[in-house]
């Protein structure tokens, strides 16, 4: 089975990143009034881009990071953002009801005033300190500088008190609610050394040299936490190609395509596999990175304040889904990693190219959060969407593999999709197979994330 891979695109380096700097709006609550919608038009998405920044400066900076863990806290923190100001944009509805067990939230006051940008900052200071109780003292001594420096722009103190503490009560409701989905202090428990992995052929082995200096699972239960929508908790576990060692069968012809790709690794597909490797211990995870694209989206586009909101609330659930999704399906199959069976099989001296992640192989959950996050993004941005990726961009250069951080450039969200899926061929660690199905099963996350209704 031959893999197709995108033609290399040409990449600029920089990208004019447009900051709409503007005034913090108050806004009446009465959704009667129709004057309303005017003055929502000057609200700029600065306070939602600031809180997202902060957010992944924490998601990085906090040890003991994971890819699921920081998944779900992103998951929350974007839809705590947008249930803070919702009722502030006259066209947009509350998710309460709609989500996995989400019954209620606060109402604002009838008839009274709200600075929105401050409910909103409140709420985000809150759930972060929360989420990341952990973090360190510097770390949450910048949530508060935050906060403080965004509530001072409000001069009336009525509106300013009335404003965070309906953004604090909507945070408080959303944090207790996330308490009961199995992921709660997921920090705690990376790793368990009392969960048996299945042994013989086909079955994933820790690796003895990973990513991980912990050679254990990590989260093995983490498919059991609720996902945000019902309806992706239903979705049914996709089939695996069966394990083989004859050299005519698929899963073997799966195995020697990696093999066949280590050897031949250009210096285009070496740049792109450390471009979204995204090692949690040395940055934002793969999911941070897709919430990190989000904000590219919203300044590349001038998105406004509130379609920021919902821009973030979308692509952070989708994500969490999509690890939740992903990681019920790679304890189920326990399946191994190319690297074990092209020992065993095919070459004994082949090494891969970047080190295993603590867990099974199918499918590749990096495939699965990226194609969802894509999939939300298109629904509110279109095709196609140019962007350019800097995400590490001023990153140490990687003096071992002699590769440098530099933007990448896109011609659409999928594009970018595409590409991280298939840098975890290149990387070594995944099949071509692992990648398609996380590519088809993020879509059908996202498609479930995009069907909530948005509007009312």
């Amino acid at each position: 089975m031959k893999n197709k891979f995108l033609s290399p695109f040409i990449r600029q380096v920089t990208l004019a990143i447009c900051m709409v700097v503007s005034g913090i709006a108050v806004y009446a609550n009465d959704r009667n009034e129709t004057s309303r919608e005017k003055p929502e038009k000057g609200m700029s998405a600065d306070v939602p881009v600031k809180w997202s920044r902060m957010t992944l400066k924490i998601l990085k900076e906090t040890p003991g990071g994971s890819p699921t863990y920081g998944s779900r806290s992103l998951g929350y923190m974007g839809l705590t953002m947008y249930e803070s100001v919702v009722h502030g944009k006259a066209t947009y509805k509350s998710l309460s009801g709609q989500l996995n067990g989400l019954k209620q939230l606060p109402q604002p006051e009838p008839k009274q005033k709200y600075n929105w940008a401050l409910a909103l900052n409140a709420g985000q200071a809150y759930m972060l300190k929360h989420l990341y109780e952990q973090t360190s003292s510097n770390n949450i001594a910048s949530i508060d500088s935050l906060e403080n420096a965004i509530y001072k722009t409000e001069s009336n103190k009525e509106i300013a008190e009335r404003s965070a503490s309906y953004g604090q009560e909507i945070a408080r409701a959303i944090f207790e609610w996330s308490k009961t989905d199995g992921g709660y202090q997921g920090y705690k428990r990376n790793f368990d050394s009392t969960y048996n992995v299945p042994t013989g052929n086909g079955y994933w082995q820790a690796p003895a040299k990973g990513q991980s200096p912990v050679a254990l699972p990590l989260h093995p239960y983490w498919g059991k936490n609720r996902t945000f929508v019902v309806a992706n908790a239903e979705l049914e576990i996709p089939a695996k190609i069966p394990y083989s060692f004859r050299k005519d069968s698929d899963y073997y012809q799966q195995m020697y395509e990696v093999y066949q790709m280590r050897g031949k690794l250009t210096q285009e597909q070496k740049e792109i596999a450390n471009w979204w490797g995204d090692d949690p211990s040395q940055t934002f995870s793969p999911p941070g990175h897709s919430y990190n694209i989000a904000t590219i989206t919203i300044l590349t586009a001038k998105a406004d304040f509130f379609k920021a909101t919902q821009t973030y609330a979308r692509v952070g659930m989708a994500v969490a889904d999509a690890f939740i999704n992903c990681w019920k399906c790679k304890y189920v199959y326990h399946a191994q990693r190319p690297w074990s069976f092209i020992f065993y099989n095919i070459a004994t001296l082949w090494n891969l190219y970047w080190p295993e992640p603590p867990f099974p192989a199918f499918y590749s959950g990096h495939a699965a959060q990226a194609a969802a996050a894509a999939i939300v993004l298109t629904d509110m941005y279109g095709s196609p969407f140019e962007f350019t990726d800097n995400s590490h961009v001023g990153r140490e250069m990687d003096n071992e593999r002699v590769v440098e951080y530099k933007a990448r450039h896109f011609y659409s969200f999928w594009h970018a999709a595409r590409e991280t899926a298939d840098s975890r061929m290149y990387g070594g660690i995944h099949t071509c197979h692992d990648n398609e199905v996380g590519l088809s099963e993020g879509t059908k996350i996202a498609k479930n994330i995009n069907a909530l209704a948005w509007q009312g």
